[in-house]
């Protein structure tokens, strides 16, 4: 059996990402998630950045979320880039807001500030030889990691890379570099 990405497009950046995977993995089937049959025979699924309360409501709604825990706990590969990471924390910080609960973190959402202080920095993750150029956006920073959850990369001290077995948590969004090794590195999970 082929590789068979779902990304999840209820709202967000989702487009860029399947970009990313048909560059590094160009005979995948890419799924757009949308509903809960949708979630069926995929091997990889990444949650992409957007709004975590609206999407946080769509899951709920309309039975994607529990779909989602599901296939978690059968063993897929899920990723979340920014908003995806918040919503795959088991904790955010001062908000009550829907969550998958996928990933043992506290979260804290726009920790370096609005959209106008976006920006890029080059950074070492673990699990990739050359550091990356990272750019983030309205970025979260995890606050708190369970004890099985590996802490990949920092940033001033801030944790924004995490991965928890076959869960992986970007603070950053590498879908809007040309730089594909991170998406390859995330589809050689099985």
């Amino acid at each position: 059996m082929g590789i068979h990405v779902g990304v999840l497009a209820v709202q967000g950046d989702f487009e860029k990402h399947i970009k990313a995977v048909r560059k590094c993995q160009p005979k995948a089937q890419i799924t757009e998630v949308r509903t809960p049959e949708q979630m069926d025979g995929l091997t990889h699924l990444i949650i992409p950045g957007g709004e975590s309360t609206t999407v946080g409501l769509l899951l709920e709604r309309y039975g994607l979320g529990e779909a989602i825990q599901n296939a978690a706990k059968a063993g897929l590969p899920i990723w979340g880039t920014c908003m995806g990471m918040i919503m795959m924390a088991s904790s955010v910080a001062g908000r009550d807001q829907y969550s998958l609960n996928l990933l043992d973190i506290t979260v804290e959402r726009n920790a370096f500030g609005a959209q106008v202080h976006s920006f890029e920095e080059e950074m070492q993750i673990t699990g990739l030889h050359e550091p990356l150029m990272a750019v983030f956006i309205r970025a979260p920073i995890v606050t708190e990691v369970g004890e099985e959850v590996e802490v990949l990369a920092t940033i001033n001290d801030k944790v924004v890379a995490v991965r928890q077995g076959n869960r992986l948590g970007t603070s950053f969004h590498p879908e809007l570099t040309d730089d594909t090794r991170l998406h390859e590195w995330f589809l050689s999970w099985s």
